[in-house]
């Protein structure tokens, strides 16, 4: 569990540095304001809000975080000076540290948040991002030292490169799928002129909740568990230390819960995201209809159905691609993780950012065209 949190931060938690927690408190304090915003009649009216309620949601998702850093900084803490290895006083210690992560963790949250206002994609999937390939070539050299010592042989070595390029390439492969509804707009009056029906389609993606879902999962899994794991570090007979242990990758409760996590969350976030009745409601409003489908209700039960059969198999792909890694970790014994929850989140924010970028320069292009247009049409005159 540690190992996969000092992944997710970096190598700052083996480091021990200022953003050893990263930005999990975050991520974990987001998920609980979302379920709680289903859950509680005063949170759902703010949702209703639109910009005013969102900035209050927000408020107290920071607030939440605060404390989570709070509760996992002291465990951290306390992890540490267990270990026999610090010569300041404890109170001290204690004062520095959680002072230190708590810090680092708001500074991470700030970042993200000005990253996904002001520049391109969300900001904390970039950041959890840029700290996953920050470990890739520290893994590639573990890879080739346990080669050259001949803890590895050289044929499962190269399956190991082989098989993650085949996951990169399913990754790709199938977020990039589509379930295409075909749409017509009838004829209608535009001012003096009568437009023309025409016909288009709705694109939605087999994984419509994105990386949403394994992070979430793992938040979950890694906050209890890691908690379980200082409390019960020191007496293998303890219960804390037998319930950590069945949360360690690989255990068949893990991944249980792991996989349930995930398809609860590809669930929820799609019914967080997605309004099969709004839609319905636009297209209505907008002269459009689906062939074959009354406008209106039964257009919202039959987007309904489409996205709730698209969601099945797209929890389906994440959680099978997931998964994949912890088995071959175990039936090969390789003696590191490998994680696909990690490459996920790596393929499938890098695919958004390099789309968010086309569509940048794209629009980039079209404000200069637009330019140059002016500047003939002033010069003519």
């Amino acid at each position: 569990m540690l190992g996969m949190l000092n992944m997710f931060s970096g190598g700052s938690l083996e480091r021990f540095s200022i953003f050893a927690i990263g930005i999990m408190p975050y991520i974990s304090a987001s998920i609980i304001v979302q379920l709680a915003s289903e859950i509680m009649p005063s949170l759902k009216a703010l949702k209703k809000e639109g910009e005013a309620g969102r900035r209050v949601i927000t408020k107290y998702t920071r607030y939440g975080t605060v404390l989570l850093a709070l509760l996992q900084s002291f465990g951290v803490a306390t992890f540490v000076y267990q270990q026999n290895i610090v010569v300041a006083s404890q109170l001290e210690f204690y004062v520095s540290t959680v002072v230190c992560l708590v810090t680092g963790t708001m500074f991470l949250m700030w970042l993200g948040e000005q990253m996904t206002e002001r520049g391109i994609g969300n900001g904390i999937s970039l950041i959890i991002t840029a700290g996953i390939a920050a470990g890739i070539p520290a893994g590639i050299s573990r890879l080739l030292t346990l080669t050259s010592q001949g803890s590895m042989s050289m044929l499962m070595a190269v399956a190991i490169v082989i098989g993650a390029l085949l996951l990169i390439y399913v990754v790709v492969y199938f977020e990039s799928a589509q379930r295409k509804i075909p749409v017509h707009y009838a004829k209608r009056q535009v001012g003096n002129r009568l437009v023309q029906g025409q016909s288009t389609h709705m694109p939605f993606k087999l994984n419509m909740a994105g990386v949403i879902p394994p992070i979430f999962a793992s938040s979950i899994i890694l906050f209890p568990s890691t908690l379980l794991s200082w409390f019960g570090s020191t007496n293998t007979d303890n219960w804390f230390y037998k319930a950590a242990a069945l949360l360690q990758h690989g255990q068949p409760v893990y991944i249980l819960l792991f996989a349930a996590t995930i398809i609860f969350f590809c669930y929820f976030y799609t019914a967080l995201v997605f309004s099969p009745r709004e839609m319905a409601e636009n297209l209505k409003k907008s002269g459009a209809f689906v062939p074959g489908i009354r406008p209106g209700e039964q257009t919202s039960r039959y987007l309904e159905k489409v996205v709730l059969r698209l969601t099945f198999f797209g929890a389906l792909y994440i959680t099978i691609i997931c998964l994949i890694p912890e088995f071959l970790t175990t039936a090969l014994n390789v003696p590191f993780y490998l994680g696909g929850t990690s490459l996920l989140i790596l393929v499938v924010v890098t695919m958004d950012f390099s789309t968010q970028i086309a569509s940048y320069r794209m629009t980039q292009q079209y404000e200069h065209l637009m330019k140059r247009s002016d500047m003939k049409s002033l010069s003519r005159k």
